[in-house]
């Protein structure tokens, strides 16, 4: 006898055997089968049929049992079965169940989209916090390069959190000194709102605005605190003090690829000044020039270490560990200390490059001042042979 059975998931073929008449199955088997050979075997078959054909098969036949068989089941494939002890339709119906409650499960995901900027190099912070003072949030650390500002209604969360940002209407944004801003829960067609607010508080503004995208999925049935993924990182509950953490480092982020395209602007420079010795066999770049390479190089490197704070921890991942490993993780995701020891690479190239064509401008200076010397020294002697020669001529007379 041949039973098939069809869930949402998978089809399940069962044969019994039996030399019941085919009369007292007569919806089930097509005849009888002389030979004792019983199998059952699971193949894996999307949107055949709902499960609720086959539990309302169990609950017309509650006399009816199946061995129950513990196997991986493949998306694509049929799996290997192994058997245990027997099962009732009831318990095969607790199955159906949860699989019910892994979707659910999956549903319950919300997606938090994530927009870090760069379009200055410095945003007036007092001044924004005075012009958005019922938006602004009092800092929870010491930490007085940033300002965190929230827009609408946060909701009361249901799942007892009290601050969990999933499932609510409003929106958060990190403004950073340096001039980096991280919106959170923003829609696309607000982001240029947002940012016309900080605009007005800035200064440096650049010719070319940078833009990173990431995402926060928050999970309440996650069994971790914090899971990550191919750019995103899923939480529990994104709160107050995880947009710090997530602010602090996208925004670092942001920047530090501003300053790295800075530099490479540098080394690309440096290296047609090269590439023209290599030809000629001179270079004819000015000294004030020189000068100005050497100012924008150090203030790179200050701006990194100083105003990004690249390698001081956040204050929250220092209270709890379960921000820390935010932040760690994050740190890891964005490279920033590789990135930061490539970006010292070339600003070492940029400094040896810097000091040799020094050294040649002091050369020629060198070349200069000597030549003016000897024509000083020569002018000087021939008027002193004019002054003897004038001298003879007049005591000869």
């Amino acid at each position: 006898m041949r039973l098939i059975m069809l869930t949402s998931r998978t089809k399940a073929i069962l044969t019994i055997p039996t030399r019941t008449s085919p009369r007292s199955l007569s919806t089930l088997s097509r005849k009888p089968n002389p030979y004792p050979n019983f199998s059952f075997s699971i193949v894996s078959r999307r949107e055949l049929v709902s499960s609720q054909s086959s539990w309302s098969f169990l609950q017309r036949s509650p006399g009816f049992a199946v061995s129950k068989c513990v196997s991986s089941i493949s998306s694509s494939a049929a799996s290997t079965v192994e058997w245990n002890d027997a099962v009732t339709g009831s318990e095969i119906g607790g199955v159906v169940g949860l699989e019910e409650e892994d979707e659910i499960n999956e549903t319950s995901t919300t997606s938090i989209p994530v927009r870090a900027y760069f379009f200055s190099t410095s945003v007036d912070l007092r001044s924004l916090v005075e012009q958005n003072k019922q938006n602004f949030i009092p800092p929870s650390s010491r930490m007085t390069n940033y300002v965190v500002l929230r827009f609408g209604d946060l909701k009361p969360d249901p799942n007892g959190l009290g601050s969990s940002l999933g499932g609510n209407d409003c929106c958060y944004m990190v403004v950073f000194q340096y001039g980096s801003i991280v919106l959170f829960n923003v829609r696309d067609h607000e982001v240029d709102g947002y940012l016309k607010i900080v605009e007005r508080h800035s200064s440096g503004l650049l010719p070319e605005m940078r833009k990173d995208e990431y995402e926060v999925r928050e999970k309440p049935t996650l069994s971790t605190w914090m899971q990550g993924g191919l750019d995103y990182i899923m939480l529990q509950y994104l709160n107050i003090d995880g947009i710090r953490t997530i602010g602090s480092v996208l925004g670092q982020s942001i920047a530090l690829d501003y300053y790295v395209r800075q530099v490479d602007g540098m080394v690309a420079e440096f290296t047609d000044i090269n590439r023209g010795m290599e030809k000629t066999g001179t270079f004819t770049m000015e000294r004030k020039k020189l000068f100005q390479l050497v100012g924008k190089a150090n203030s790179n490197l200050a701006d990194v270490i100083l105003k990004l704070g690249l390698f001081e921890r956040s204050d929250i991942a220092w209270k709890d560990a379960k921000y820390a490993q935010i932040w760690e993780y994050l740190r890891d995701e964005f490279e920033l200390t590789q990135r930061f020891a490539s970006l010292d690479f070339k600003l070492k190239f940029v400094e040896h490059n810097i000091r040799f064509l020094q050294e040649i401008l002091q050369n020629r200076k060198s070349d200069f001042l000597e030549w003016l010397i000897i024509i000083l020294i020569g002018a000087e002697i021939l008027i002193s042979v004019y002054d003897i020669a004038h001298k003879s001529s007049i005591t000869s007379l």
